[in-house]
Protein backbone atom coordinates (compact mmCIF):
# COMPACT_ATOMS: atom_id res chain seq x y z
CA UNK A 1 0.00 0.00 0.00
CA UNK A 2 1.22 2.98 -1.04
CA UNK A 3 1.80 5.78 1.53
CA UNK A 4 -0.69 8.78 2.19
CA UNK A 5 1.02 11.79 -0.09
CA UNK A 6 1.84 12.40 -3.39
CA UNK A 7 5.34 12.13 -4.75
CA UNK A 8 7.35 15.06 -4.98
CA UNK A 9 11.23 15.71 -6.32
CA UNK A 10 13.48 13.90 -4.84
CA UNK A 11 15.66 15.49 -2.10
CA UNK A 12 17.81 12.40 -1.06
CA UNK A 13 20.74 12.97 0.56
CA UNK A 14 23.80 11.36 2.10
CA UNK A 15 22.94 10.80 5.27
CA UNK A 16 19.63 9.70 4.21
CA UNK A 17 20.78 7.22 1.99
CA UNK A 18 22.57 5.68 5.72
CA UNK A 19 20.03 5.72 7.60
CA UNK A 20 18.20 3.64 5.22
CA UNK A 21 21.04 1.41 5.15
CA UNK A 22 21.93 0.82 8.65
CA UNK A 23 17.35 0.34 8.95
CA UNK A 24 18.18 -2.90 6.78
CA UNK A 25 21.23 -4.31 8.59
CA UNK A 26 19.67 -3.30 11.94
CA UNK A 27 15.89 -4.50 11.03
CA UNK A 28 14.67 -2.68 13.90
CA UNK A 29 14.14 1.31 14.96
CA UNK A 30 16.66 0.18 17.87
CA UNK A 31 18.93 -1.72 15.88
CA UNK A 32 19.26 1.40 13.10
CA UNK A 33 19.69 3.65 16.43
CA UNK A 34 22.72 1.81 17.77
CA UNK A 35 24.64 1.51 14.57
CA UNK A 36 24.00 5.08 13.65
CA UNK A 37 24.47 6.81 17.36
CA UNK A 38 20.89 8.45 17.56
CA UNK A 39 17.73 7.50 19.22
CA UNK A 40 14.83 5.79 18.02
CA UNK A 41 13.01 7.74 17.68
CA UNK A 42 15.05 10.07 15.47
CA UNK A 43 15.20 7.12 12.96
CA UNK A 44 11.56 6.74 12.90
CA UNK A 45 10.89 10.45 11.85
CA UNK A 46 14.00 10.68 9.53
CA UNK A 47 12.19 7.22 7.70
CA UNK A 48 8.53 9.22 7.94
CA UNK A 49 10.10 12.12 6.43
CA UNK A 50 12.23 10.24 3.64
CA UNK A 51 9.41 8.46 2.34
CA UNK A 52 7.20 11.26 2.33
CA UNK A 53 9.90 13.04 0.12
CA UNK A 54 10.19 9.79 -2.16
CA UNK A 55 5.88 9.25 -2.32
CA UNK A 56 7.18 5.09 -1.81
CA UNK A 57 7.07 3.36 1.44
CA UNK A 58 9.94 2.06 1.94
CA UNK A 59 9.70 -0.48 4.78
CA UNK A 60 6.59 -2.83 5.91
CA UNK A 61 6.40 -2.83 9.81
CA UNK A 62 5.82 -6.09 10.72
CA UNK A 63 6.30 -8.14 14.33
CA UNK A 64 9.86 -9.44 12.86
CA UNK A 65 10.63 -5.69 12.58
CA UNK A 66 11.12 -2.98 9.57
CA UNK A 67 11.39 -5.13 5.95
CA UNK A 68 12.66 -3.60 3.20
CA UNK A 69 10.77 -3.26 0.25
CA UNK A 70 12.36 -3.57 -3.64
CA UNK A 71 13.32 0.18 -3.50
CA UNK A 72 14.26 0.56 -0.03
CA UNK A 73 16.73 -2.73 -1.32
CA UNK A 74 17.93 -0.90 -4.32
CA UNK A 75 18.95 2.16 -2.56
CA UNK A 76 20.59 -0.08 0.10
CA UNK A 77 23.01 -1.42 -2.57
CA UNK A 78 23.90 2.62 -3.68
CA UNK A 79 24.38 3.20 -0.04
CA UNK A 80 26.51 0.20 -0.17
CA UNK A 81 28.21 1.29 -2.96
CA UNK A 82 28.92 4.25 -1.92
CA UNK A 83 30.18 3.66 1.50
CA UNK A 84 32.43 1.01 -0.04
CA UNK A 85 34.42 3.98 -2.31
CA UNK A 86 34.05 6.10 1.32
CA UNK A 87 36.31 3.64 2.87
CA UNK A 88 38.57 2.75 0.22
CA UNK A 89 39.22 6.39 -0.28
CA UNK A 90 40.01 6.77 3.55
CA UNK A 91 42.14 3.56 3.20
CA UNK A 92 44.19 5.55 0.71
CA UNK A 93 44.14 8.96 2.91
CA UNK A 94 45.92 6.61 5.85
CA UNK A 95 48.11 4.07 3.91
CA UNK A 96 50.57 6.76 3.59
CA UNK A 97 52.47 6.31 6.75
CA UNK A 98 49.46 6.83 9.10
CA UNK A 99 49.03 4.21 12.17
CA UNK A 100 45.91 1.49 10.99
CA UNK A 101 42.17 2.19 12.89
CA UNK A 102 38.94 2.26 12.51
CA UNK A 103 36.71 -0.44 13.62
CA UNK A 104 36.59 -4.07 12.64
CA UNK A 105 33.35 -6.05 14.45
CA UNK A 106 34.42 -10.10 13.86
CA UNK A 107 31.54 -12.56 14.50
CA UNK A 108 32.26 -15.93 15.56
CA UNK A 109 30.78 -18.98 17.90
CA UNK A 110 31.61 -18.76 21.72
CA UNK A 111 33.68 -21.81 21.57
CA UNK A 112 36.26 -20.67 18.83
CA UNK A 113 36.43 -16.75 20.36
CA UNK A 114 37.52 -18.66 23.89
CA UNK A 115 39.19 -21.45 22.73
CA UNK A 116 41.43 -20.29 20.34
CA UNK A 117 40.93 -16.04 19.61
CA UNK A 118 41.19 -14.21 22.64
CA UNK A 119 45.32 -14.98 23.06
CA UNK A 120 45.97 -14.32 19.40
CA UNK A 121 43.43 -11.07 19.30
CA UNK A 122 45.08 -9.95 22.52
CA UNK A 123 48.26 -9.65 20.22
CA UNK A 124 46.36 -8.31 17.21
CA UNK A 125 45.22 -5.68 19.58
CA UNK A 126 48.73 -5.11 21.14
CA UNK A 127 50.43 -4.49 17.29
CA UNK A 128 47.42 -2.21 16.35
CA UNK A 129 46.05 0.27 19.02
CA UNK A 130 44.09 1.84 16.99
CA UNK A 131 41.82 -0.83 15.12
CA UNK A 132 38.88 -0.60 17.48
CA UNK A 133 37.75 -4.87 17.41
CA UNK A 134 33.88 -5.86 18.59
CA UNK A 135 33.81 -9.37 19.13
CA UNK A 136 30.21 -10.98 18.47
CA UNK A 137 30.06 -14.28 19.84
CA UNK A 138 26.81 -15.90 18.50
CA UNK A 139 26.31 -19.70 16.76
CA UNK A 140 24.29 -18.13 13.65
CA UNK A 141 26.58 -16.80 10.73
CA UNK A 142 26.43 -13.14 10.33
CA UNK A 143 25.46 -11.50 7.29
CA UNK A 144 28.31 -10.30 6.08
CA UNK A 145 26.71 -9.02 2.73
CA UNK A 146 23.84 -6.48 5.14
CA UNK A 147 27.39 -5.52 6.96
CA UNK A 148 26.37 -6.93 10.67
CA UNK A 149 29.41 -7.75 11.08
CA UNK A 150 33.16 -7.24 8.79
CA UNK A 151 34.76 -10.53 9.70
CA UNK A 152 33.44 -13.92 10.39
CA UNK A 153 35.80 -16.60 11.40
CA UNK A 154 33.87 -19.92 11.18
CA UNK A 155 34.37 -23.92 11.06
CA UNK A 156 33.29 -25.17 7.88
CA UNK A 157 33.88 -27.51 4.96
CA UNK A 158 32.75 -25.64 2.40
CA UNK A 159 32.40 -21.50 3.00
CA UNK A 160 29.71 -19.76 0.94
CA UNK A 161 30.66 -18.86 -2.36
CA UNK A 162 29.50 -14.95 -2.31
CA UNK A 163 32.46 -14.76 0.79
CA UNK A 164 35.93 -14.30 0.50
CA UNK A 165 38.38 -15.77 2.87
CA UNK A 166 41.53 -18.02 3.97
CA UNK A 167 41.45 -21.46 5.31
CA UNK A 168 43.47 -20.64 8.91
CA UNK A 169 43.60 -24.76 9.26
CA UNK A 170 41.76 -27.98 10.41
CA UNK A 171 40.04 -28.33 13.54
CA UNK A 172 39.52 -32.28 14.99
CA UNK A 173 37.67 -33.50 17.84
CA UNK A 174 37.23 -36.85 20.25
CA UNK A 175 34.96 -38.18 22.91
CA UNK A 176 36.80 -36.91 25.83
CA UNK A 177 36.26 -38.05 29.45
CA UNK A 178 37.28 -36.68 32.86
CA UNK A 179 39.71 -39.01 35.08
CA UNK A 180 36.65 -38.65 37.91
CA UNK A 181 34.46 -39.90 35.31
CA UNK A 182 36.71 -42.61 34.57
CA UNK A 183 37.59 -43.77 38.11
CA UNK A 184 33.18 -44.78 38.31
CA UNK A 185 33.44 -46.66 35.29
CA UNK A 186 34.63 -50.31 34.72
CA UNK A 187 37.29 -50.46 31.36
CA UNK A 188 36.37 -51.17 28.60
CA UNK A 189 34.13 -48.51 28.33
CA UNK A 190 30.54 -49.57 26.57
CA UNK A 191 29.51 -46.01 25.44
CA UNK A 192 26.28 -46.99 24.51
CA UNK A 193 25.44 -47.36 28.10
CA UNK A 194 27.74 -44.49 29.54
CA UNK A 195 25.89 -40.85 30.52
CA UNK A 196 26.60 -38.64 27.95
CA UNK A 197 27.47 -34.77 27.88
CA UNK A 198 25.95 -33.26 24.41
CA UNK A 199 24.32 -30.34 22.55
CA UNK A 200 20.67 -29.79 22.45
CA UNK A 201 18.10 -29.56 19.66
CA UNK A 202 19.08 -25.61 19.30
CA UNK A 203 22.18 -26.99 17.66
CA UNK A 204 20.31 -30.00 15.71
CA UNK A 205 22.87 -29.93 12.35
CA UNK A 206 26.31 -29.73 14.65
CA UNK A 207 28.27 -32.63 13.59
CA UNK A 208 28.54 -33.82 17.01
CA UNK A 209 24.90 -34.61 17.00
CA UNK A 210 24.77 -36.18 13.38
CA UNK A 211 27.63 -38.59 14.24
CA UNK A 212 26.84 -39.69 17.48
CA UNK A 213 22.86 -40.12 16.15
CA UNK A 214 24.46 -42.45 13.26
CA UNK A 215 27.52 -44.29 16.38
CA UNK A 216 24.70 -44.45 18.92
CA UNK A 217 21.27 -44.59 17.86
CA UNK A 218 19.77 -45.78 20.77
CA UNK A 219 21.88 -43.67 22.88
CA UNK A 220 19.73 -40.95 25.18
CA UNK A 221 22.12 -38.19 26.72
CA UNK A 222 22.12 -37.44 30.30
CA UNK A 223 23.16 -33.86 29.87
CA UNK A 224 22.08 -31.49 26.95
CA UNK A 225 23.70 -28.10 26.59
CA UNK A 226 23.01 -25.18 24.41
CA UNK A 227 27.19 -24.36 23.38
CA UNK A 228 29.99 -27.04 23.07
CA UNK A 229 31.70 -24.47 25.81
CA UNK A 230 29.16 -25.71 28.36
CA UNK A 231 29.85 -29.62 27.13
CA UNK A 232 33.38 -29.01 27.63
CA UNK A 233 32.94 -27.74 30.89
CA UNK A 234 30.51 -30.37 31.92
CA UNK A 235 32.63 -33.14 30.92
CA UNK A 236 35.93 -31.54 32.59
CA UNK A 237 33.63 -31.85 35.98
CA UNK A 238 33.04 -35.29 35.15
CA UNK A 239 29.48 -35.41 34.23
CA UNK A 240 29.80 -37.48 31.30
CA UNK A 241 32.12 -38.44 27.72
CA UNK A 242 31.30 -36.37 25.12
CA UNK A 243 32.60 -34.99 22.05
CA UNK A 244 34.65 -31.80 21.96
CA UNK A 245 36.91 -30.03 19.93
CA UNK A 246 41.22 -30.70 20.51
CA UNK A 247 42.07 -27.12 21.23
CA UNK A 248 39.62 -26.26 24.46
CA UNK A 249 41.22 -29.81 26.16
CA UNK A 250 44.65 -29.30 25.08
CA UNK A 251 47.02 -28.88 28.12
CA UNK A 252 44.11 -30.30 30.46
CA UNK A 253 45.91 -32.74 33.04
CA UNK A 254 41.96 -33.57 34.36
CA UNK A 255 40.43 -35.15 30.82
CA UNK A 256 41.87 -38.05 28.33
CA UNK A 257 40.58 -38.97 24.97
CA UNK A 258 38.63 -42.53 24.96
CA UNK A 259 37.80 -42.14 21.06
CA UNK A 260 39.53 -40.49 18.34
CA UNK A 261 40.14 -38.13 17.25
CA UNK A 262 37.56 -38.33 15.00
CA UNK A 263 38.13 -38.21 11.19
CA UNK A 264 34.64 -37.80 10.54
CA UNK A 265 34.62 -34.79 12.39
CA UNK A 266 37.43 -33.26 10.98
CA UNK A 267 36.45 -29.73 9.59
CA UNK A 268 38.26 -26.64 8.63
CA UNK A 269 38.39 -22.72 9.86
CA UNK A 270 37.67 -19.86 7.99
CA UNK A 271 38.18 -16.39 8.16
CA UNK A 272 35.79 -14.75 5.85
CA UNK A 273 34.90 -11.44 4.57
CA UNK A 274 32.30 -9.71 1.70
CA UNK A 275 34.24 -8.67 -1.26
CA UNK A 276 33.91 -5.21 -1.20
CA UNK A 277 35.59 -4.83 1.99
CA UNK A 278 38.19 -7.24 2.06
CA UNK A 279 40.92 -4.64 0.57
CA UNK A 280 40.67 -2.50 3.53
CA UNK A 281 43.59 -2.54 5.46
CA UNK A 282 42.67 -3.41 8.91
CA UNK A 283 40.63 -6.18 7.49
CA UNK A 284 44.05 -7.33 5.74
CA UNK A 285 46.06 -6.99 8.50
CA UNK A 286 43.61 -9.53 10.50
CA UNK A 287 43.89 -11.67 7.49
CA UNK A 288 47.24 -11.77 7.69
CA UNK A 289 48.23 -12.00 11.46
CA UNK A 290 45.62 -14.68 12.22
CA UNK A 291 47.18 -16.68 9.42
CA UNK A 292 50.32 -16.34 10.80
CA UNK A 293 49.71 -16.92 14.79
CA UNK A 294 46.88 -18.67 15.36
CA UNK A 295 48.17 -22.53 15.80
CA UNK A 296 45.08 -25.35 16.07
Amino acid sequence: MKPPYAKTQSSLALADLELLLALVRGRTLAGAAERLKLDASTVFRSVKRIEKDLGELLFDRSRQGYLPTELALQLADHAERIESQLNAAREAAFKSGSEPSGSLRVTTTDTILHGLLLPVLSGFAATYPRIELELIAANALADLSRRDADVAIRATRKPPEHLVGTRLGTMSAAVFASRAFLSRNERPLQFDKLDWVALDESLVEHPSLKWRRQRYPKLVPKVRCNSVMSVAGAVIWGMGVGVVPLFLMKNNPDVEIVDGPLKELETDLWILAHPDIRHLQRVKLLFDYLKEHLVL
